[in-house]
């Protein structure tokens, strides 16, 4: 199949596919005496699995951990499950960060109770006296 034949099946772009072949993600393909490449039903397969594993936020080098261990499949299972048990402690990291955004978004929405002019609303005020704090980037595995 063609890359866009590819991309309808696997509910993608041709750009995300061309991005995953890139990262090294999805391995090379044939050429067509046409130069077209030549996608098999293991490249959907390898597809729908990269993109599954985005859906669970997984990152690019946790994906590829997965695909080689999916490449040697003699190998326990072990680092992948402990791959997953890592990937669950980031979610819970990025769940505690997101509750206190969640706090600091309903503390400044509080602040501004009725309408009224831009230089009188608490939450522009409350942005601008609002401590900024360092940028320590992200706890998770995300940044």
């Amino acid at each position: 199949m063609k890359i866009g034949q590819l991309a309808r099946l696997a509910r993608c772009t041709t750009q995300t596919i061309r991005f995953y072949e890139q990262a090294g993600l999805m391995p090379p393909t044939a050429r067509s005496e046409a130069n077209y490449r030549v996608y098999r039903q293991e490249h959907l397969e390898r597809l729908r699995f990269i993109r599954n594993c985005r859906s669970l936020d997984m990152s690019h080098e946790e994906i590829r951990s997965l695909l080689q261990s999916m490449d040697e499949p003699q190998e326990s299972c072990a680092p992948v499950n402990s791959l997953l048990d890592e990937h669950i402690g980031h979610v819970d990291i990025r769940l505690r960060e997101l509750e206190r955004l969640r706090e600091q978004l309903v503390a400044l929405r509080r602040r501004c109770d009725h309408a009224s002019a831009v230089p009188d609303c608490g939450i522009i005020q409350g942005l601008v006296t609002m401590q900024t704090p360092a940028d320590t980037g992200s706890e998770s595995h995300l940044g």
